[in-house]
C-alpha cells in the first residue's frame, strides 16, 4: 500500500517566536552582566596590581581580563538568531551559536596551556614570590568574581537551552580555578613551600582540562544534533497516547540555536480519510509542542499502519 502522509502545521507560531525572542535576550542579558562582573573584578585586581608592583599579578589579570571576552562572540550569536528566517537561512542563524560554543571551548583549551607553561616554567626556573599578601588577595578577587560568573552563566545556560552559555560559563570556572590556583600557591610558599605554587598550578590545569571536556561535549553534542534522551522519550509517550495513533514509527529532533526542531513517523488507522489524518497529525503536534516547551516547530507525518 502506497504511504500518504499528512505535514501537521505549526501553531502559536507567534508566541513560540516571542519565546525565542525572549531566550535571547536572556542570554544577551547574561552576556552583558557577566562582563560587567568580570570588569570589576579585572578593576579590583588592577588596583591591587598597582598597590603592589607586581609584575606577576598583571600578568594575570591580563588574562583574565582577556579571556572575558570570548563573550563577545555569544553576544553576537544571541543577536544573530534573533534575525528572521531568509531565503538564503532557511532555519535563521541559530547555529551561529555553536560557533561561538567552539570558540569558548578552545579560549578554555588555551586557558589549560597557558595554566601548564606557567607552572612548567615555574619549576624549571624557580623565582622568588613577593607581595604574598597582595598575591593571595588579586587571587580571592578573581575566583569569586569568575565563579559568581559561572553560577550565573551555567543557571542562565540551562533555563534558555544554550550550550554555548553554558560552555561560557565553565569557561569562566576555569579562570576562576586559574586565580585560585594563585592563592593556594601563595598560602604554600608563606608557609615555607616554594614549590607549591608551580605544583598547584599544574593540578590546577589538569582540572581545567576536566573542565574543557566536559564543555566540549555539550558543544559538540550540539554540533551533531545530540538532544537529551528524556526529550526523545517524552515525544515518543506523549505521541503515543493520542487519539487514533496506533504506533510511532520515528521520532527525530535537533536543536537550531535555542529552539528544537522535530520530525515525527506516526502509524494510523488506514481508512482514515485525508481530512481525518490531517486532523490527527494536527492534534499530535500541538500536544508535542505543549509537552516540550523549547520545541518550536515540529512535522507530523501520519502514514496509514500496515495491515495484514
Amino acid at each position: 500500500m502506497a504511504h500518504t502522509h499528512d505535514h501537521g502545521h505549526t501553531h502559536d507560531h507567534a508566541g513560540r517566536v516571542d519565546d525565542a525572542l525572549r531566550d535571547s535576550a536572556a542570554g544577551i542579558r547574561a552576556v552583558k552582566i557577566s562582563l560587567l562582573v568580570l570588569g570589576i573584578t579585572a578593576a579590583i585586581q588592577v588596583a591591587i596590581v598597582v598597590a603592589s608592583g607586581s609584575v606577576a599579578l598583571l600578568a594575570d589579570t591580563v588574562h583574565n581580563f582577556s579571556d572575558a571576552l570570548t563573550a563577545i562572540p555569544l553576544w553576537i550569536a544571541f543577536s544573530l538568531a534573533r534575525r528572521t528566517a531568509s531565503r538564503r537561512y532557511t532555519y535563521g542563524l541559530g547555529r551561529a551559536e555553536d560557533l561561538a560554543g567552539l570558540f569558548v571551548v578552545g579560549a578554555i583549551a588555551v586557558s589549560a596551556v597557558v595554566a601548564a607553561a606557567q607552572a612548567i616554567d615555574r619549576l624549571i626556573h624557580p623565582a622568588p614570590m613577593s607581595h604574598l599578601g597582595w598575591v593571595a588577595a588579586a587571587g580571592v578577587a578573581g575566583f569569586v568574581g569568575n565563579e559568581v560568573v559561572a553560577l550565573y552563566r551555567i543557571r542562565v545556560g540551562k533555563r534558555i537551552g544554550s550550550a554555548a552559555l553554558r560552555a561560557d560559563g565553565m569557561h569562566a570556572r576555569a579562570d576562576g580555578l586559574t586565580s585560585l590556583a594563585v592563592v593556594l600557591g601563595a598560602i604554600g610558599v608563606a608557609l615555607g613551600f616554594p614549590a607549591a605554587d608551580p605544583i598547584i598550578g599544574l593540578l590546577i590545569a589538569a582540572a581545567i582540562l576536566f573542565v574543557m571536556v566536559a564543555a566540549a561535549r555539550e558543544v559538540f553534542a550540539r554540533l551533531l544534533d545530540g538532544v537529551d534522551p528524556d526529550l526523545v522519550d517524552t515525544a515518543y509517550h506523549t505521541l503515543g497516547v493520542q487519539p487514533g495513533v496506533l504506533g510511532v514509527q520515528r521520532v527525530r529532533m535537533r536543536w537550531v540555536g535555542l529552539r528544537l526542531d522535530a520530525d515525527v513517523e506516526l502509524d494510523v488507522d488506514p481508512q482514515l480519510s485525508l481530512r481525518e489524518a490531517h486532523a490527527l497529525a494536527h492534534h499530535a503536534e500541538h500536544a508535542l509542542t505543549h509537552a516540550i516547551p523549547k520545541l518550536d516547530t515540529a512535522v507530523v507525518h501520519a502514514y496509514p499502519a500496515h495491515t495484514y
